[in-house]
């Protein structure tokens, strides 16, 4: 898969050089290539914003140097990428999605600042390929780093090769609709808190059992809203 990020703080994403990422980088399962925005301005000061049309506070980001980065990543591209901006007014990524994405060839994040993105970029983009707003949840952050990171370690992860052991990715929140069960290691006591005791029992059978109990009570009290109940 290839990973295309435009920022005006390419240097965030330096923490995709470490971890499992870092070493699916290194391998070229994931191809990451970060971009700085400021590269298509060309006034003196590498303005990439300017006051809003109709009033109000904030600025918000000029179209132009956009259109020229999203035209020079689609000119160096085999297919028609999906684009991803970040935004407070998208869609709510869940694991579901993450795993909808894995499978593209080719994503791009535009990681937003100040008021937003001149919202013609979205119209123009929607010409170069498809284009998905997407929020992590009800709060605004003040830029598209965060979001962008937090998506691409959501989605890089899913993909074939980046994490060693593909079956702990079965067995985790949200896959199956429920938050994921308690874990435990050794020692079996622990300042006076012991292991549950099914846990070493050796009947997997039955420790299944405990886990998927354990999983819909957890939902229950903590996110009754993926129960439906």
């Amino acid at each position: 898969m290839r990973i295309d990020v435009v920022s005006i703080f390419p240097s965030f994403f330096d923490v995709l050089d470490v971890s499992l990422l870092g070493k699916a980088r290194a391998a070229g399962i994931i191809d990451v290539r970060v971009h700085d925005l400021r590269e298509w301005t060309y006034d003196r000061h590498r303005t990439v914003d300017d006051t809003p049309y109709g009033g109000g506070a904030g600025m918000v980001m000029k179209p132009e140097p956009w259109g020229e980065a999203l035209d020079a990543i689609v000119a160096d591209s085999t297919v028609r990428p999906t684009f991803i901006f970040p935004s407070p007014a998208g869609e709510v990524f869940t694991q579901a999605k993450a795993r909808e994405l894995a499978t593209d060839e080719h994503l791009v994040f535009g990681c937003g600042r100040y008021e937003g993105i001149d919202e013609r970029v979205f119209a123009y983009a929607a010409e170069l390929g498809t284009v998905r707003l997407m929020s992590l949840g009800d709060y605004v952050l003040n830029g598209g780093e965060v979001a962008s990171m937090a998506m691409i370690e959501a989605i890089g992860r899913l993909i074939p090769g980046v994490v060693g052991n593909p079956d702990s990715l079965v067995e985790e929140s949200h896959e199956d609709g429920l938050l994921e069960y308690p874990s435990y290691t050794k020692p079996s006591v622990w300042r006076d808190r012991e292991v549950p005791p099914i846990l070493l029992s050796g009947n997997h059978g039955a420790i299944a059992t405990w886990r998927h109990e354990q999983q819909v009570q957890r939902t229950r009290e903590r996110r009754p809203d993926l129960l439906g109940d």
